[in-house]
């Protein structure tokens, strides 16, 4: 049950840090205003009414402040980044192509298909 509570604790913390709670509200918004606006007009023209911007609702103008009011630039300290990655390349520039000998092999292939002794060797075996 505590797991539970914490898991639960951990994802609505990422999901306000995130800021999903002014999707969440924006969604509501646009479908009341959708709602209400398609009791009046078609619904393309409710659609374009709702989405347009120019005819914003309460909601929308609370979402928008609260908005503008949470600047992650303003809250956020101006640390230098540090650079872990080196941004200088060396470039290695591969030797000229060579021809090379290779060694020969003192056997064939087809030496190795030839069939054993026919009777095996009395001395290994004693």
């Amino acid at each position: 049950m505590i797991f539970r509570l914490g898991r639960t604790a951990t994802i609505l913390a990422l999901c306000l840090s995130l800021g999903l709670h002014w999707l969440a509200l924006q969604s509501v918004a646009w479908t009341t205003m959708l709602v209400a606006n398609v009791r009046h007009t078609t619904l393309s023209e409710a659609v374009a009414k709702t989405f347009d911007g120019a005819h914003p609702c309460d909601l929308c103008q609370v979402v928008a402040q609260g908005k503008k009011s949470e600047k992650k630039s303003d809250l956020l300290p101006k640390i230098a980044k540090m650079d872990l990655i080196c941004t200088t390349r060396t470039w290695l520039w591969l030797p000229p192509w060579s021809a090379c000998d290779f060694a020969v092999w003192p056997f064939s292939i087809p030496e190795f298909f030839h069939a054993p002794p026919a009777p095996p060797p009395r001395a290994l075996l004693g």
